[in-house]
């Protein structure tokens, strides 16, 4: 019998999912300089502005995703990343669209995010959903890497 994947809100503190971000970490530092590396760490995720998801199958960890609201109006998409084993299960879709439900339910204008340029399914995921590249926002300082992408929420 296949187990159901279900995405809900969970403590990002605990085992499975920091084996995630260590996963997510070391994918991003095999494609990037780490000044082009702008993950959250684990304390920061753990703050009120941030609803964090998880993915799972059973007891075990696939995806996380989170929404980081800015007080303007706006949140960001941080620290989404899928485990290798589980890709082709949509998963950063489901996850996507929970974070934009997500969004709705706070009353967020528009979700942004940055991404980096050696991320193909990642950028095709995100145009897909109806995300536009936009200039560097908040404390993002332009980098050739990286893209930025916004996506304005039906009001």
């Amino acid at each position: 019998m296949t187990e159901t994947v279900i995405i809900q809100r969970e403590p990002p503190r605990q085992a499975g999912v920091i084996r995630l971000l260590e996963l997510s970490n070391a994918y991003a530092a095999s494609l990037y300089p780490a000044e082009s590396n702008h993950m959250l760490p684990l304390e920061e995720l753990e703050e009120p502005a941030v609803s964090f998801f998880v993915a799972r199958r059973g007891d075990e960890v696939l995806g996380c995703a989170s929404l980081v609201q800015h007080g303007d109006g706006t949140a960001e998409i941080k620290r989404m990343f899928v485990d290798e084993k589980a890709r082709g299960l949509r998963l950063g879709k489901c996850l996507l669209e929970t974070l934009e439900e997500e969004a709705r339910r706070l009353g967020i204008g528009a979700i942004r995010l940055e991404t980096g340029i050696y991320q193909p399914e990642a950028i095709g995921l995100y145009r897909t959903a109806g995300y536009r590249e936009i200039e560097a926002f908040g404390t993002y300082k332009p980098d050739p890497l990286s893209l930025f992408m916004e996506k304005r929420m039906a009001a």
